[in-house]
């Protein structure tokens, strides 16, 4: 059985009928993603580019991208955050100023195992963390940022604010 590139070999028109046939866009249904919503929508829906709304954004205001960290996560670091200079240990008790690290951390949350005492200074921590050191023998103290003072003058000592005509 002979291809069709074999078969039309020579011929005009290679099996389209008129010479008109098969030229320009028109043809193939439009160049591009032409009736992508239209006559193409199955090419383009199992291609992924299915038209239409789809999923739910959540909104902005909902979203924090708080840097956390698990008490798990925290056990196993406990020694080399001493090594580092980054935590303290006085006894079996290990010191640590999660809020106070070169990239601080703001939340504690409960996964994993804990097994050594920790005394932990951080902005927030969640219920189950908490429960989880205070059962291995350590604290949770909430870390509160130092205010600066700012020296405000009297309205009276203040110069006014004219700008003089030159």
């Amino acid at each position: 059985m002979k291809k069709n590139v074999t078969k039309f070999r020579g011929s005009r028109t290679c099996g389209g009928g008129t010479h008109k046939n098969r030229r320009g866009g028109g043809s193939r249904g439009g160049r591009g993603n032409a009736g992508g919503c239209k006559h193409h929508f199955v090419r383009n829906y199992m291609n992924g580019m299915a038209y239409g709304k789809h999923g739910f954004k959540r909104p902005q205001k909902v979203l924090s991208n708080k840097p956390i960290v698990n008490v798990g996560e925290l056990d196993e670091l406990a020694e080399q955050l001493v090594q580092y200079g980054e935590a303290h240990k006085q006894g079996d008790i290990y010191h640590i100023n999660l809020a106070e690290l070169e990239y601080p951390i703001v939340k504690v949350l409960g996964n994993g195992r804990i097994t050594k005492p920790m005394a932990i200074t951080v902005s927030e921590c969640s219920a189950r963390a908490r429960s989880k050191i205070e059962e291995a023998g350590g604290s949770i103290e909430e870390y509160v940022p130092s205010v600066k003072e700012v020296d405000i003058e009297p309205e009276e000592t203040r110069e006014p604010d004219v700008e003089e005509d030159v």
